[in-house]
């Protein structure tokens, strides 16, 4: 029997638990009301902040209440161009300007969004990495639905009546920038989870890994695995449709992702 390895540790969470104490919370759309299906509401953005172990900004956003005589605050992803003070509007009837959120129904097509609701009412899940932004590529009136292009190339349809913000999300180039040594990975991952430094499964012994032990360094097996291996050896490229470097022309690969 072999030892209980790295990945399957990581389930049980112990030290591999997300470093979550100085995180200021998640990032979320209003909650869909009849302000918005139907009209617009503003909010103000009181400040534009840092969250440990995100890369994009967040926006502080305050609103009234519609129903109550009080204020309701807001924290979301921050688009590219936003300021504190900036007035932002969320609704149907909203102007098509950076920050604003409108259901995908009202907006033209190839419209750069973030933020965007995978379900209606789900207050954002995608293209919310920072410099990441999702297109609109088509809307079909007749079923209400609209063609996305997201972050990774592939498109997805979604219902028109998600919303989503106008804008490429805060702190693009992130990762333009080299890394150089490895005090700055150790404080980058510090901030996010324990995964960091990586041992290599080869560099390990036989009992610890499934690619371990051997005279020099060689997985010796192939490095694909099934889907339904068991969990001690599910490691490499599990389940993988194809492997290599991805080559030919870019359009027999947009047609895959169809």
């Amino acid at each position: 029997m072999g030892r209980v390895i790295r990945a399957q540790r990581k389930g049980a969470g112990t030290v591999f638990k997300a470093h979550t104490k100085h995180r200021k919370g998640p990032s979320k759309l209003r909650a869909l009301d009849f302000a918005e299906r139907h009209g617009y509401i503003k909010g103000v953005v009181k400040d534009v902040i840092h969250d440990p172990g995100r890369g994009a900004p967040m926006a502080k956003i305050v609103f009234r209440d519609p129903y109550r005589f009080k204020h309701r605050k807001e924290l979301m992803i921050a688009p590219e161009g936003m300021y504190s003070g900036q007035f932002v509007y969320f609704g149907k009837k909203a102007t098509l300007t950076v920050g604003n959120v409108l259901p995908l129904s009202v907006m033209p097509e190839g419209t750069i969004i973030c933020n965007v609701e995978q379900k209606t009412g789900d207050r954002g899940k995608l293209a919310k990495s920072s410099g990441n932004y999702a297109t609109i590529v088509s809307h079909n009136p007749e079923t209400s639905k609209t063609r996305v292009r997201l972050p990774s190339g592939s498109k997805k349809t979604l219902s028109s009546t998600n919303r989503a913000m106008i804008g490429i999300v805060a702190g693009g180039g992130r990762i333009d920038k080299p890394i150089l040594k490895a005090g700055r990975a150790y404080f980058k991952y510090k901030a996010k989870r324990n995964c960091w430094p990586k041992v290599r499964g080869v560099a390990m012994n036989p009992v610890e890994h499934p690619h371990g032990g051997g005279n020099h360094q060689h997985i010796g097996k192939a490095s694909t695995i099934s889907r339904d291996a068991s969990a001690g050896r599910k490691v490499g490229l599990i389940a993988a449709r194809r492997t290599g470097r991805v080559r030919g022309s870019e359009k027999k690969g947009a047609s895959g992702d169809e």
